[in-house]
């Protein structure tokens, strides 16, 4: 049976393969002695073999194998009639039979690109050394096994189909886009003076007439630039574009960028414009620093050393804590509960990751940590919204509130503790239709199970920490003018050994760590305890906290947009490889893409903050608008994803 026949018979088999792979080109250039005519004859043979390889890659996958070069020195006399040309001519005209780049049937080349590394190898001038088969095998098999176990960065992988709401957000920015160059071009026209003889009411009817259109080509300038952001997110982790490198942990890849950062970091230090205990500035250079510890973390692949691993855990709980600390204290301050101010702070937080997930298809459970920033801001303002409603206006009255919000605070912690030790009743409720879509990856919730127990805690101990330092300032109990010490000396200095002892004896018994799983549930009820050292080394000292770093500082204004932009421009294929735009020097690399990806967090900060200004306004009754508008527009993908079931189109 002739190789036509074959495939005729195996494509109207009830059964298709799954792949296939052939090939032929050494074997007709010798059996016909390289002949032209024989040369002709393949292709029309091929031609007609086509169809049926067409037929069958619609059910499977199907390459021709593009035959490997060859040492012609090496070959005996009866084949030195195959020549390197001849194997040109034959791949080239297996290449137009099949139609290879306009079918679906696929070049299989990677056996030849390994051939031309191993030439000085083929000892009979023929055979490829089994280096290179072994290469070729390892490239067929992960264009089986990449399509089912999905591995992240694998090559031979499809790149996936744009689905319909990837071409819904397309429409959207380019539709910002053409709107923005319109009202841009209308706006820088001349405009008819008003007939009119009062400048107060000729201002007036200016500004009247300007603040609708310049609202409107402020939002639609800053989707546009997300536009093009998003753009160059797709084309970095999405498009195939650009390589991506493997990591390779060492200690120095991971230390020396530290103690470099800290060097540089320390090097800008100047006075606050605050001396209170964690001031803004403060804050800030608290964020700063972590995330870039957290960064250099992530494309160092340090998660792989358990010590930096628990370090860096009690970063992440730092910022949980700081969560706590930080909404505390404006609910209590300012007692605004309001809905633009939920919105405001929603909005934030989550406008750029669920702009990613409509781009780059990913779940919003994926960015791990913005669901985790949001349902603890949820957590904090309903539990200080719920009445009695108690601030410091209103405790100042009475010492009784205190209480109350002592109270209120230890049934959060009770309420958390009893879902912490109830993995059925916490699985119940997340998994509950409509919620259960934010908190599923994969199908489950055990990676938001997993995230939200790890710092259960840290968010209530926040917000204790913030109601004892309020009411102890408010008290006047503390030093906090610049230069003083928090405390009396007495009370300081062996308040001050406690905590280097304190952050010193975590340290130590972290660097000692070796099992995650086991280091994981200590560090539950532990990380408070650095956290707590650190603020207190930080901030008893007057000298020491009336300083701080505008290095660390600028990092810390946007470090959230660092911390979700790592997963598409610096970092790729889910951040477990690097982002390689200039191959061939890691170093150069690094920097480059360093430098671009910094910029576009901190451009992304920007529009979001202008985005939520005129997006959200303050005024409760426009916002309800403004949200029903929203509530119809998801109604509306709603429907139109559902009228599409298929995920891919």
């Amino acid at each position: 049976m002739t190789m036509r026949e074959r495939l005729v018979a195996l494509s109207q088999a009830p059964v298709k393969p799954d792949a296939l792979i052939i090939g032929a080109a050494t074997w007709p250039i010798l059996s016909n002695r390289a002949s032209p005519k024989a040369l002709y004859m393949y292709k029309v043979n091929l031609t007609s073999m086509a169809p049926a390889l067409e037929r069958m890659a619609q059910y499977g996958d199907v390459y021709w194998h593009m035959q490997e070069p060859m040492n012609w020195t090496n070959l005996d006399q009866r084949r030195k009639v195959i020549t390197n040309e001849q194997i040109d001519l034959y791949n080239d005209a297996a290449a137009e039979a099949i139609g290879i780049g306009t079918s679906r049937i696929k070049p299989f080349v990677v056996s030849r690109l390994a051939g031309l590394q191993k030439l000085h190898q083929v000892w009979d001038g023929l055979h490829m050394p089994g280096s290179s088969l072994k290469v070729a095998a390892m490239a067929f098999m992960n264009s089986l096994c990449n399509k089912v176990i999905r591995p992240n960065g694998a090559c031979c992988q499809d790149t996936p189909p744009v689905t319909l709401l990837q071409k819904m957000v397309l429409c959207v920015f380019s539709g910002t886009t053409v709107l923005f160059v319109v009202l841009y071009v209308r706006g820088r026209r001349p405009h008819q003076k008003p007939v009119t003889t009062d400048e107060e009411s000729l201002e007036q009817e200016k500004s009247a007439t300007a603040a609708g259109p310049l609202r409107a080509e402020a939002a639609c300038g800053a989707l546009c630039k997300m536009g093009l952001i998003m753009a160059y997110f797709y084309l970095c982790d999405k498009a195939d574009v650009f390589m991506k490198a493997q990591k390779q942990y060492s200690h120095s890849a991971f230390f020396i960028p530290l103690i470099s950062l800290f060097v540089l970091g320390l090097m800008f230090c100047k006075s606050t414009k605050d001396s209170r205990v964690l001031n803004r500035e403060q804050t800030d250079e608290w964020k700063g620093w972590m995330q870039l510890v957290i960064l250099i973390y992530h494309v160092s692949g340090a998660s792989a050393f358990v010590p930096v691993y628990m370090h860096v855990r009690v970063i992440v709980a730092a910022y949980l804590f700081l969560t706590g600390y930080g909404h505390f204290s404006f609910f209590w301050l300012k007692g605004d509960f309001g809905l633009p101010r939920l919105c405001q702070v929603l909005f934030r937080l989550n406008f750029l990751v669920l702009v990613l997930c409509a781009v780059m298809d990913k779940p919003y459970q994926f960015y791990y940590f913005v669901p985790l920033v949001s349902f603890w801001f949820v957590i904090i303002y309903s539990t200080l919204a719920l009445r009695p409603q108690i601030v410091q206006k209103k405790a100042n009255c009475s010492r009784l509130w205190h209480l109350g919000m002592l109270l209120k605070l230890l049934g959060l912690l009770l309420l958390i503790y009893l879902f912490a030790y109830s993995q059925r009743l916490f699985e119940r409720c997340f998994t509950a239709w409509p919620i259960s879509g934010l908190f599923e990856l994969h199908g489950n919730i055990h990676e938001w199970w997993f995230r939200w127990k790890l710092d259960c805690f840290v968010v209530v101990q926040g917000m204790l920490f913030a109601f004892l330092y309020l009411v102890l300032q408010k008290n006047q109990m503390l030093s906090e003018s610049r230069g003083q010490t928090l405390f009396s000396a007495k009370v300081s200095i062996p308040l001050l050994l406690l905590s280097v002892l304190c952050f010193t004896t975590y340290s130590v018994w972290a660097s000692n760590c070796t099992d995650k799983a086991q280091c994981n549930k200590t560090h539950t009820y532990i990380s408070v305890v650095p956290i707590l050292a650190f603020i207190l080394i930080r901030n008893i000292p007057g000298c020491v906290r009336s300083m701080y770093s505008p290095f660390f500082a600028w990092f810390g204004k946007f470090s959230l947009e660092l911390f979700i932009c790592q997963y598409h421009i610096w970092l790729a294929a889910d951040t477990k490889m690097i982002l390689v735009l200039i191959p061939g020097n890691h170093t150069v690399n690094i920097l480059v893409s360093s430098f671009i990806f910094v910029c576009v967090a901190h451009e992304i900060s920007l529009i979001t903050s202008v985005l939520a200004q005129l997006i959200i306004p303050k005024d409760t009754v426009a916002l309800l608008k403004t949200l029903r508008a929203v509530a119809l527009l998801t109604l509306l993908l709603t429907a139109a994803c559902f009228a599409r079931p298929e995920k891919y189109i």
